[in-house]
């Protein structure tokens, strides 16, 4: 007798609590491992600085929201995500397609419109993970998400080549604006470029020391002391734009006078962009105890993340590819590396919120730059360049959508296009052949036969999808009816485990032509339920004995006993 208290499920409550007692116990710092996570988490504090000014720059909002960012997402993400080492923060991606998202509103709106933006991206986020959604990531191919990415490279230097010569360029996109700088030297600030050349030789000059987790923060304050001392007035400085709070930011709710449609269809392409880098993120920091990420958990703490930084004040965050592997290399041994950085961001910006104001623009352009430039990795477009056309036509048609449309647009036409690239895939990639049975009771391939062959049995195998224009592609290969007399087929579908209307109506329409030919159809190596479906659809059983035939644990029988079935009817029949 099966015990009752095997088969019946937890109240809900019970299972909640016990979840929480899970996570709980999943959070709680080692006393071992605590006091080495909290000074681990210093440096990406420190390098989130830049980092979050620079990141807020790109959405055109006040710097110190990327600093709220840099509080929140590794705080409330870190709390929850199964990658424990994954840190989630701003991310240039994100902040280049939020700057999209917002770029209708006026200025005095824009704030806020950034706020409720990043909420509702926080929720996408949440519900994917709550759905577990995480599966359909692999439908972002690789070579879009790499033009994606390539083409917001690209638009970060160009968009920033005016703030690091001090220019105020003209043009509809990021690359007229970089054209417009460089067709009019005459309005570049000489002190504004040297300041921020500077920048950029103290960036690419430390990336390869020991220094290179303090090399941002170095690009800001050596050449904002230079010019301090240079007394170069024309030079704008962070605070020249926007007030710098001296406090931490109070949580409030964003302002849903400002939903549209619009702002939901940005929230929802920010979430592809982030969910897609956070998968690569979890797939580069594996847990030290060799525990498997859960993909749809990491979605969901990526939209808490979100959550908090839109009540914070904040901007769009998601995994942070740089903050994880510098979280990493300094030594990092529990999430607790990855939520201290956020709680030190908060103590930084108290104690020196004064300072921030005081950043000269020019360096925020050259770390931005900086970081554009090491997204960009010629080894990658060069593999996808040599797989074949359908990948340089996804590559580059991602590439120019992301430069001149809409980021909105962009992951739209990216995930369509990925879309349409995954369909192609299994249409094309079919392959019809014949299975030629041995006398050592084992069956050999060779290629199927362009027209059926009278009164003989032909054994037909597919490789590939067969849904939707798969089975179409099906239709066309296999071998044709034409004169043939009494012809017999079998059909091997072992491994199918779910098959669509479209492949039911061809296989229906080829019966008919092998039965008007005289011929029977046989079907074998079908799951005992299709097998079932399959009888009940196709007219493969006009007369006894039954032509379909279910899978055995037997790789092959199924096949072998529709195969003495065919040659028993042939023989009668010829006789």
């Amino acid at each position: 007798m099966t015990d009752p208290s095997r088969t019946t499920d937890p109240q809900p409550g019970r299972r909640l609590l016990d979840g929480l007692r899970a996570w709980s116990r999943s959070i709680k710092p080692e006393r071992k491992d605590f006091g080495k996570d909290v000074v681990a988490g210093l440096p990406g504090a420190i390098s989130s600085v830049p980092d979050g000014m620079a990141s807020a720059v790109l959405v055109g909002v006040n710097p110190v929201y990327g600093l709220y960012a840099s509080i929140a997402g590794p705080t409330a993400g870190g709390l929850t995500s199964s990658t424990r080492l994954m840190v989630i923060t701003t991310t240039t991606a994100a902040a280049i397609a939020a700057g999209s998202a917002v770029s209708g509103f006026d200025a005095e709106q824009r704030p806020q419109a950034l706020f409720l933006l990043t909420f509702l991206t926080g929720l996408v986020m949440v519900g994917a993970g709550l759905l577990r959604l995480g599966r359909y990531t692999r439908f972002v191919s690789h070579s879009v998400m790499t033009g994606f990415l390539t083409g917001v490279a690209v638009n970060i230097i160009c968009g920033q080549l005016g703030d690091l010569a001090g220019a105020s360029p003209h043009g509809a996109n990021s690359l007229a604006k970089a054209v417009d700088v460089i067709t009019h030297p005459d309005s570049i600030d000489l002190a504004s470029l040297l300041a921020g050349l500077g920048a950029l030789g103290i960036l690419f000059g430390l990336a390869r020391t020991r220094l290179n987790t303090v090399s941002a923060l170095a690009a800001l304050i050596l050449p904002t002391l230079a010019v301090a001392l240079a007394g170069a007035t024309a030079v704008i400085r962070v605070g020249d734009s926007a007030a710098i709070p001296r406090s931490l930011p109070v949580p409030a709710l964003p302002d849903l006078s400002l939903l549209s449609v619009r702002l939901c269809l940005n929230a929802c392409a920010i979430a592809v962009i982030v969910l897609v880098q956070g998968a690569g993120v979890s797939e580069s920091a594996p847990n030290a105890d060799g525990r498997p990420s859960d993909m749809n958990r990491d979605f969901a703490a990526q939209g808490l993340g979100n959550l908090a930084s839109g009540l914070l004040l904040g901007q769009p965050v998601g995994g942070s590819v740089g903050q994880t592997a510098l979280n990493v290399s300094v030594g990092a041994r529990t999430r607790w590396a990855g939520i201290c950085s956020g709680l030190w961001m908060a103590v930084i910006l108290v104690l020196f919120a004064g300072l921030v104001g005081k950043v000269a623009m020019p360096t925020l352009a050259a770390v931005l730059i900086f970081a554009a430039v090491g997204s960009l990795h010629p080894d990658a477009l060069a593999t996808i360049w040599r797989t074949g056309r359908l990948s340089q036509t996804a590559l580059v048609t991602t590439f120019v959508a992301t430069l001149f449309l809409p980021v909105a647009v962009a992951v739209g036409v990216g995930v369509a296009f990925s879309l349409l690239l995954q369909l192609n895939q299994e249409a094309m990639d079919l392959r019809v052949i014949e299975l030629a049975p041995r006398d050592d009771g084992l069956f050999e391939e060779r290629p199927a036969p362009k027209v059926l062959p009278s009164n003989q049995v032909t054994i037909l195998d597919a490789y590939g999808s067969l849904f939707f224009a798969g089975a179409r592609t099906l239709q066309a290969r296999l071998p044709e009816v034409g004169n043939a007399q009494r012809p017999a087929v079998v059909l091997r579908l072992r491994g199918r485990t779910s098959l669509g209307a479209t492949f039911f109506r061809i296989l229906a329409t080829y019966a008919e032509q092998i039965g008007a030919a005289g011929g029977r159809l046989y079907v074998s190596g079908l799951d005992p339920d299709l097998a079932a479906l399959l009888a009940r659809t196709v007219p493969v059983t006009v007369e006894p004995p039954d032509r379909v035939f279910g899978a055995t644990p037997v790789l092959g029988e199924s096949t072998w006993a529709a195969l003495h079935e065919a040659q028993a009817w042939v023989v009668h029949k010829v006789d």
